[in-house]
C-alpha cells in the first residue's frame, strides 16, 4: 500500500479519489475544520460543533483506539489535492460492544459521491482486516442524505428507537455474507 500524501503515514486503503489513512496530530486544524462547523456538525452527536481543544484530544482517543482494537477514525485525503477533506472510521463510541460507522465531511464536497465511496470502502476494510461482521450506523431520523448513503453501502435499516430526551435514533446495519 502506498503512503499517504504530505504525512507519510501509510494508507489503510484507496478509492479512486481517496486515501484513508491514521489520524496524525498534525491534522487538528483538518479535524476542527469538520468537526467545528456549525452546519457539518447538524446531524453529529448533539448537533453543536466541537472546540479545537476537543480536537486536540479526540487525536489521543484515536491513538487509543488504534492501540486497543487495531482501527478508529481515519483521515480522508483526496487525491487529486493531497488535501483533508473528512473523517471516517469504524468506532465504539462510549464503548458499546457493536462496531459503527462514523463519518464527517467538509461541506464542500456533500453530494458528490464520496461519503458513499468512502463508507463502502471503509466497511470492505473492516471486513478484511479486522474480521467484522456486523457493523451499524446511527443516524438522526430525518437526516436523508445519510440514509441514503448508509444504503448505497449496502447497508439496511434495522429499527428506529427512541431516546430518554424523546427524540429518535435510526439504525442500519451491514452483515457479512461470509460465515
Amino acid at each position: 500500500m502506498s503512503e499517504s500524501p504530505a504525512t507519510g503515514a501509510p494508507a489503510l486503503f484507496e478509492t479512486d479519489r481517496i486515501v484513508a489513512r491514521h489520524i496524525v496530530e498534525t491534522d487538528v486544524d483538518d479535524l476542527f475544520a469538520v468537526y467545528g462547523d456549525a452546519e457539518a456538525m447538524k446531524w453529529v452527536d448533539d448537533g453543536q460543533p466541537i472546540a479545537w481543544q476537543s480536537c486536540v484530544d479526540w487525536v489521543g482517543v484515536t491513538h487509543r483506539n488504534y492501540a486497543a482494537r487495531g482501527y478508529g477514525m481515519t483521515a480522508i485525503v483526496l487525491k487529486e489535492t493531497a488535501r483533508i477533506v473528512g473523517f471516517c472510521g469504524v468506532v465504539h463510541p462510549g464503548g458499546q460492544i457493536e462496531p459503527e460507522l462514523k463519518y464527517a465531511y467538509l461541506r464542500e464536497v456533500w453530494g458528490i459521491g464520496l461519503a458513499t465511496e468512502v463508507a463502502r470502502a471503509m466497511i470492505s476494510y473492516a471486513a478484511d482486516a479486522f474480521s467484522l461482521r456486523r457493523i451499524i450506523a446511527t443516524t438522526d431520523p430525518d437526516n436523508l442524505a445519510s440514509h441514503r448513503v448508509l444504503i448505497k453501502a449496502g447497508m439496511s435499516h434495522l429499527e428506529t428507537t427512541p431516546n430518554d430526551d424523546g427524540s429518535f435514533t435510526k439504525t442500519f446495519v451491514w452483515e457479512s455474507s461470509k460465515s
